[in-house]
């Protein structure tokens, strides 16, 4: 039990450390009005997509990304359902090891990784490729908007 505390505290402080670096990095590329923000509006189209029509797991997943920054909370959802939930989480487990971190663990709020969280985000993946591909297939349904 000993040994999986520490690799737990070892997986926190790895994604927390991942965390502020992205969240730097992020305010840097947005504050400096970096190129890299347009170069995500001309993605080029999922292979997968053009050949077959269908789409594929992640189909949706840069558009839902650009809907949330948008705060367009319903179209990210539409595009790709894992993105808000996802943010949603890495906000809250930001938020919690930081408050848990400042207050040297007398507030033990923070959230901890679980390998349950990344079942439920495949489940979420693989129901999204269902639903989108089957609407197409079957009832001719296109559930992807077009571009933001």
């Amino acid at each position: 039990m000993e040994n999986l505390m520490k690799t737990s505290r070892k997986t926190d402080n790895a994604l927390y450390i991942t965390g502020w670096v992205l969240i730097i990095a992020a305010l840097s590329i947005a504050l400096a009005g970096h190129p890299g923000l347009r170069f995500l509006l001309r993605l080029p189209p999922c292979l997968l997509h053009v050949v077959t029509g269908l789409y594929c797991p992640g189909c949706g997943g840069t558009r839902a990304v650009l809907a949330l920054a948008q705060g367009n909370l319903l179209l990210s959802l539409r595009y790709h359902p894992l993105v808000l939930p996802s943010a949603a989480a890495a906000a809250w487990f930001m938020i919690s090891q930081t408050i848990a971190r400042l207050s040297r663990g007398r507030l033990n709020v923070g959230m901890h990784f679980r390998e349950i969280y990344l079942w439920i985000a495949l489940c979420i993946v693989i129901v999204n490729f269902l639903i989108k591909n089957l609407a197409l297939l079957i009832r001719n349904i296109d559930l992807m908007p077009g571009q933001i």
